[in-house]
């Protein structure tokens, strides 16, 4: 019995691989390549007619007009004349003062607000200091005054480089206001303001 029973086994695995066999060489022949299906799909494709044209230099038309979407060009020299003339300079000076003046008040706001923030924190670290020397104790039993007091310090840099930086960007700005034209009476007494105010 044994024997039959492999038997059987073996021809059944034989049968199952030749039909496998079989079974791949019908497809493979069915089959076509990639390039005889493009050929194929080249060849039934329907034929384009000429919706786009192509322009070149030998049947683009030369005595017919070209159609322009949007407004008529305007000759440069008769439309620069009329605006040359409405503009008055006298009063092209003065929104350019005016201008000029708006941009040296915003800035001379940002220094005084720096000013005053730099005053207020010099008088918080006065105030620190003065309750260390009432009290030499506080800062062995308070650890967080040690701490607040390198905060102030370092606000107080940050906030007088930010000032520096203000008023050098003032006399940047007014440096370009005179180079503009513009004059600016106040320089140095807005300056010698900002110097007391320091002290």
């Amino acid at each position: 019995m044994k024997h039959t029973k492999s038997m059987t086994m073996k021809m059944t695995l034989n049968l199952m691989t030749m039909f496998t066999l079989l079974l791949l060489a019908v497809s493979g022949a069915a089959a076509q390549s990639l390039g005889e299906v493009a050929r194929v799909a080249r060849k039934n494709k329907p034929e384009t007619t000429s919706a786009s044209h192509v322009y070149d230099n030998d049947n683009l038309p030369t005595n017919d007009g070209l159609s322009v979407v949007g407004p008529a060009p305007t000759d440069s020299k008769s439309a620069g004349a009329p605006k040359a003339a409405t503009v008055d300079p006298a009063t092209a000076r003065q929104q350019t003062a005016d201008a000029w003046k708006e941009k040296l008040d915003k800035q001379k706001e940002k220094i005084a607000s720096l000013s005053h923030e730099l005053d207020i924190d010099q008088r918080e670290l006065q105030l620190h200091s003065a309750a260390l020397q009432t009290d030499p104790t506080i800062s062995v039993r308070d650890v967080k005054f040690n701490k607040d007091e390198a905060q102030y310090k370092s606000d107080l840099d940050a906030k007088q480089k930010a000032l520096d930086a203000a008023r050098q960007e003032m006399d940047d700005l007014q440096d370009q206001a005179h180079k503009a034209g513009v004059a600016q009476n106040d320089k140095d007494s807005d300056k010698d303001k900002d110097n007391s105010k320091d002290k």
